[in-house]
């Protein structure tokens, strides 16, 4: 029990809410196109079919994937197992980050003229990321509910 409230434990701090809410806001309609096809994305099957043969991720990993940004960004919206939503979507942030993006330098393609995106997008969700999972949910969390209940 001990282990299950230093995850759920957080401040009333307004800086981890603002996090959460920002990093969940930008990180869900990326994992909407994977999961459930929204905003011109291919959906599970054709996200777990790109990762798996042409990416040459294993399944598990791609379903971690799209999980963390899918399901993952709903909980941290919530505040709801932030430092493990945080975890995960800040781990694929990582791993888009040295797998596709580092090659292109730092910045993103503002004018077409990169072969491809650079990594600061990247580093920005990392960095909300960590966040979270240094100081939880926050202010109006889930998290912060469950702990109070719990103490």
């Amino acid at each position: 029990m001990k282990y299950v409230q230093s995850i759920l434990a957080t401040s009333n701090s307004v800086a981890p809410l603002i996090a959460r809410l920002t990093l969940a806001i930008v990180i869900f309609p990326h994992g909407a196109q994977k999961l459930l096809g929204w905003f011109g994305g291919y959906g599970f099957s054709g996200t777990m079919g790109y990762f798996t043969d042409s990416l040459g991720i294993p399944a598990i990993l791609a379903f971690l994937v799209i999980i963390a940004e899918s399901l993952g960004a709903v909980a941290l919206f919530a505040g709801a197992l932030t430092r493990i939503s945080a975890f995960g979507i800040g781990i694929t942030m990582t791993v888009a980050m040295f797998m596709g993006h580092t090659a292109n330098g730092f910045f993103m393609n503002w004018y077409g003229n990169q072969a491809g995106e650079g990594f600061e997008y990247h580093l920005l969700t990392i960095g909300l990321a960590l966040i979270g999972v240094v100081s939880g949910g926050g202010a109006l969390s889930v998290d912060k509910a469950i702990s109070k209940s719990a103490d």
